[in-house]
């Protein structure tokens, strides 16, 4: 499928600032960053017709898993059977609203919707290119893209799946579990969401819908530095320097969102210093209680770990001490060791910087799959409730570790990569690969 009709199309990277020519791409292809690597766009094959038909599957398999029974749990002839909703429904019956919310909002609510719009984009996308529409698109269509690149970080289908499994194997040694049909479902359905959001490319997709205003006076190799532009964090197009504070894209009404380094430092910190006081209550506190016999035992995130561990569940054990530990420490301490060495950033060379942004995509990349300790105790709670035989309620340190795994996150989304980046080089043009 041929490109918009744009003689040239010019785009500053969002990690480093370099602004290069974006080249024709044909299917298969994308178009990296010549001086970071990071992927500026790509084009699938069928671009127009294989989100959809994913899509599609996605809706269907999100309806079937939350229509039947997702799994049950017996005891002694005791017999507990739960759907996909039922977890968020027990955490709000147990005083834990912002939780049932947040599993609401990440497993169900926020992926239906993304998958929603981007059925309707492309079909949007695919309008066009049969009818051709007008440049100008309205004002509601570009709200609505804005929105979709807005949740695609918070979808965690798959790491509720992984919660799920995990929650199994835990409880696997008391008692009888039956998966229902949802379950299988729901498996479906998370292997369609990752493929779906991997196939949506937002710059590919906006050149489809709203093409680019060129922009005098910016050329490739210019970067942020070069106090000629501003760069749109939302569609990639270059903007003229504001005039006041708050100003919007000429593209697609988004905020814009100058370079600032100081303002993104402060602002990384703030919510970076938040997360790790809630860490303290998050490792101190119970994250769950456990009812056996009308005995009531809190059990922390080590001394849940350390009970898996002596019972020969070392591999959960290892997973949970991973994602409940070792990641959100991990997370906390080389964010504080990016943004100190942020404010130092003048005397480093090129490849320091692409080491320093490589930590920085790690810590993005893992940070969100610490929400699984989150997952097994919603699992739980809504699975384990058989009276005083057997009961599993949530503790108060489940709160504290969601909002450590959320402000971890907002605080990587706040921070602005293109401080580790001090001067322009000279790069060689993009090229499609």
């Amino acid at each position: 499928m041929s490109e918009p009709a744009v003689s040239q199309i010019y785009i500053a990277c969002e990690e480093c600032g370099l602004v290069t020519e974006l080249p024709p791409l044909g299917d298969g292809q994308k178009a990296s960053c010549p001086r970071c690597g990071h992927t500026l766009a790509k084009h699938i094959s069928l671009p127009l017709k294989r989100p959809l038909s994913y899509g599609i599957a996605c809706l269907i398999m999100l309806v079937l898993s939350i229509s039947f029974p997702f799994m049950s749990f017996s005891v002694q002839g005791i017999r507990q059977e739960i759907t996909l909703l039922n977890a968020a429904e027990m955490l709000n019956t147990f005083e834990n609203s912002l939780l049932a919310v947040l599993l609401l909002l990440t497993v169900v609510i926020l992926p239906a919707l993304y998958i929603s719009l981007v059925l309707y984009l492309y079909w949007l996308a695919r309008q066009r290119q049969r009818a051709g529409m007008p440049e100008g698109e309205s004002l509601h269509n570009k709200r609505l893209f804005r929105t979709m690149c807005r949740m695609e970080p918070w979808l965690m289908v798959d790491v509720f799946l992984i919660g799920v499994l995990v929650s199994l194997i835990k409880i696997a040694s008391m008692a009888d579990i039956g998966l229902g049909m949802s379950f299988w479902a729901f498996c479906i359905y998370t292997m369609l969401v990752v493929k779906c959001v991997s196939m949506v490319d937002r710059t590919w997709l906006w050149l489809q819908i709203v093409p680019m205003h060129p922009l005098e006076g910016v050329m490739p190799g210019d970067s942020h530095h070069s106090v000629n532009h501003v760069s749109c964090h939302i569609c990639a197009q270059l903007n003229p320097l504001p005039e006041k504070d708050h100003a919007f894209c000429v593209r697609c009404g988004g905020l814009l969102h100058p370079f600032s380094p100081q303002q993104s430092l402060q602002r990384s910190w703030a919510l970076l210093i938040a997360s790790a006081i809630f860490f303290i209550p998050a490792n101190l506190y119970p994250m769950m209680y456990t009812v056996s016999l009308g005995r009531s035992e809190g059990s922390t995130i080590i001394g849940g770990i350390v009970l898996l561990w002596q019972l020969g569940s070392y591999p959960i054990a290892a997973v949970i001490f991973l994602a409940s530990v070792v990641i959100p420490l991990a997370k906390i301490f080389a964010l504080g060791w990016l943004y100190t060495n942020a404010r130092r950033s003048g005397d480093i060379d090129s490849r320091q910087a692409i080491q320093r942004l490589r930590l920085y995509r790690m810590t993005e990349l893992i940070g969100r799959w610490s929400m699984i300790d989150i997952f097994v105790v919603a699992i739980l709670v809504a699975l384990v409730q058989l009276q005083n035989l057997m009961a599993i309620y949530p503790g108060p340190a489940a709160l504290s570790f969601a909002c450590v795994v959320v402000l971890t996150m907002i605080s990587a989304m706040v921070f602005d990569p293109r401080v580790f980046w001090t001067e322009s080089e000279s790069v060689p043009r993009t090229e499609a690969t």
